[in-house]
């Protein structure tokens, strides 16, 4: 697991340039939930709006809400597919998010229609880094403007 600047980021999974992160289970579908910048950013979780079941949704799609004292943030689809799981767990404890944002706060789960591709397009690797530490930077921006 990477930590940068006490955000904790593990290595396997792939994460949306929003926050989501992605997670190819070994039944080949796509586990979702929001990252540890995310919900440390956010604050304690109060409410979420969450998709269907049966839903299809593409890559970058806004898919639900995501609502703490501090604002309300968008969960964006990592991937594109069905929606063919939720977490409902997160109807009685949003917390879950923010306790275990990589455990038992996953969000929903999608049967992916394009995997390979979109894969791709999300940050994993070398490019996790970087990119978040340019997302920490911005954070403090915007942290030192409102004082």
């Amino acid at each position: 697991m990477a930590v940068y600047e006490g955000y904790n980021l593990p290595d396997d999974l792939y994460y949306h340039e929003e926050h989501s992160w992605a997670k190819v289970d070994e039944d080949g579908n796509v586990i979702v939930g929001m990252s540890d910048f995310f919900q440390k950013e956010a604050g304690d979780v109060v409410f979420i709006d969450l998709p269907e079941e049966g839903d299809e949704v593409e890559q970058g799609d806004v898919c639900g809400k995501i609502q703490s004292r501090k604002w309300i943030g968008k969960l964006c689809s990592p991937v594109s597919g069905e929606i063919i799981s939720i977490n409902e767990a997160l109807e009685d404890d949003t917390t879950l998010i923010n306790r275990d944002p990589y455990g038992d706060g996953w969000i929903l789960v999608i049967e992916p229609s394009e995997l390979d591709e979109e894969l791709t397009a999300l940050y994993h690797g070398d490019k996790v880094g970087p990119w978040i530490e340019a997302q920490i930077a911005r954070a403090k921006e915007e942290k030192a403007k409102v004082g």
